[in-house]
């Protein structure tokens, strides 16, 4: 896929000096992906840039579950775009040069057909690359001037009849009548394809259809350039799919390619002072600050007084997030496992607390389980407690749960719509808004959708639900701000408990605006920052 070939077009580009080749091959913004890109490219980079364009490719497809306007999408993925994949025009008043036009199209190239290799690898993955790669290619599409547009179309040659200026005589009131946006005929410019290609376009009844043929205008011709990207790009990764297995011998490529859809982008909790130093006595009163999965753990290991092994990591770790020490993490668990004798908890439990402290063994210093931890990582069995109650729960189980927190109907069937979907964290981030809306005693309607305007805005959730410990900030600062609390000022964390009943009463303070921590991954031995919205759905 990279080989040494055109190196020479490459020092060209790195030098700033304008080749012919490389305008041959990036003349637009525009790429169907037809070739794998003919440059050299070091490891470092391969790895950057599968894990920038996951990024624009999660904040694009998140933007649109989310329902948010025209203007909300635009404004979150055109942020995405211009922090970790620019892709500056070809107009004169552009500021980029030559070179950082060819340098920002390599990097859409070789990008896309890296996430290519990491995708191929099972039919579910290829369905979710293929969706996210056709709504970017969309976005950009309609973002691209008409010239380009034309340009780019121009040299993919495809298979379209452009239909004469005399048959457009002919059916001119034809064409007319099947589009109301339909303007002077004689220069509008037509396409003649078989109708089953722009079925949306035939339920809309927006364009003609003869003999099995439709007859589509230029203005919709994003229909068909979709169409078209979505069968190549299918086709290819079917292809890619079958020659992976080739590649497993490659040490180097593989370890990235396999852990790239895995890849947790946001911010490692490790101990966090939101609510103060959290007392093992604490934890009860903070549960209405809890996600769904560590109030499900806490709930079972209460009722059961016991929980298993990873059930105690992952709400174990979560404590660990939110500011519980080691020493009240020892005495919160010994508490919770009554049934057991000091020295039964000292010889069965306390080693694997300290050692998720750090404390013991290799004495590494394990930080909270993120969503996509949860959610792709060891299933919940029979008797388990740990999982993602909007991956792992049955509907019906999903739905009594979100009944016994008051959430109404119409709430809980969009919930399941998401969770059907597979956009777990999405589905979350609709719970939080709906449960959050409750404590400050405003209707739920008012914030979906993560609006950024009036006291609704404060409790929508600005940035998908991506960490039970963002979950969890975000809630405590609510509740802060409800109870009147500005500035640097804490209250201890029992009483924000106590208060933060889902019966809440209307705040009498402006709300805080919900936290926005800098968000990192780690790639390489370094640490990265950034500011990512992103939902798992696979």
């Amino acid at each position: 896929m990279f080989t040494q070939q055109n190196r020479k077009s490459r020092q060209l580009l790195a030098s700033g000096i304008k080749s012919t080749y490389d305008d041959e091959l990036y003349p637009t913004r525009l790429n169907f992906y037809r070739e794998p890109p003919p440059l050299e490219i070091s490891i470092e980079e391969f790895e950057q840039f599968a894990l920038d364009r996951m990024q624009v490719l999660q904040a694009l497809l998140t933007a649109q579950m989310r329902n948010l306007t025209p203007e909300q999408l635009d404004k979150a993925v055109g942020e995405a775009i211009k922090k970790y994949m620019p892709m500056s025009p070809n107009t004169k008043g552009s500021s980029a040069t030559h070179r950082q036009l060819m340098e920002e199209r390599r990097k859409d190239h070789i990008s896309h057909f890296i996430l290519r290799l990491a995708y191929s690898r099972s039919q579910e993955l290829r369905s979710w690359f293929l969706r996210a790669e056709c709504a970017l290619f969309r976005y950009r599409f309609e973002k691209e001037m008409l010239k380009d547009q034309l340009e780019f179309l121009e040299k993919q040659n495809l298979s379209w009849k452009k239909v004469s200026d005399e048959d457009k005589r002919l059916l001119r009131e034809k064409l007319k009548a099947s589009s109301f946006k339909a303007g002077n005929i004689d220069e509008e410019t037509y396409f003649e394809v078989d109708f089953e290609r722009v079925a949306g376009l035939v339920g809309r009844r927006q364009v003609y259809i003869q003999a099995g043929k439709a007859f589509v205008r230029l203005s919709d011709q994003v229909v068909l350039v979709l169409d078209e990207f979505k069968e190549r790009l299918s086709h290819a990764l079917e292809v890619t799919g079958r020659a992976l297995p080739r590649m497993d011998e490659d040490d180097r490529l593989m370890p990235v390619l396999n852990n790239i859809n895995k890849q947790y982008l946001g911010r490692e909790f490790t101990t966090s002072a939101i609510a103060g130093e959290i007392q093992a006595g604490d934890v009860d009163s903070l549960k209405v600050h809890m996600p769904l999965c560590m109030e499900h753990l806490h709930d079972e290991l209460r009722r059961e007084k016991h929980t298993r092994h990873g059930g105690r990591m992952q709400y174990g770790l979560f404590l660990k997030g939110i500011g519980l020490s080691l020493e009240q993490a020892l005495l919160f668990w010994q508490m919770a496992f009554e049934k057991l004798t000091p020295d039964q908890f000292n010889k069965q439990y306390a080693y694997n607390v300290r050692h998720s402290y750090g404390m013991e063994g290799k004495r590494t210093d394990y930080t909270p389980y993120s969503c996509k931890s949860i959610i792709m990582n060891n299933a919940p069995g029979p008797g388990d407690h740990h999982g993602c109650p909007f991956r792992h729960f049955s509907a019906p189980n999903l739905r009594a749960q979100l009944a016994a927190h008051n959430v109404d109907e119409f709430d809980t069937d969009d919930i399941i719509h998401k969770v059907q979907q597979r956009h777990y964290q999405i589905a979350c981030t609709r719970y939080y808004e709906v449960t959050r809306a409750k404590m400050v005693g405003i209707s739920a309607e008012n914030v979906k959708g993560g609006l950024s305007d009036s006291t609704a805005g404060m409790i929508a959730s600005q940035e998908v639900i991506e960490h039970p410990n963002q979950f969890f900030e975000q809630s405590y600062l609510l509740m802060k701000s409800k109870n009147g609390e500005t500035g640097d000022g804490t209250s201890s964390a029992a009483g924000a408990g106590a208060a933060g009943g889902m019966d809440g009463l209307i705040a009498s303070a402006p709300l805080d605006a919900t936290v926005r921590g800098r968000y990192t991954y780690k790639k390489a031995g370094a640490s990265i920052s950034s500011n990512v919205q992103h939902d798992i759905d696979m």
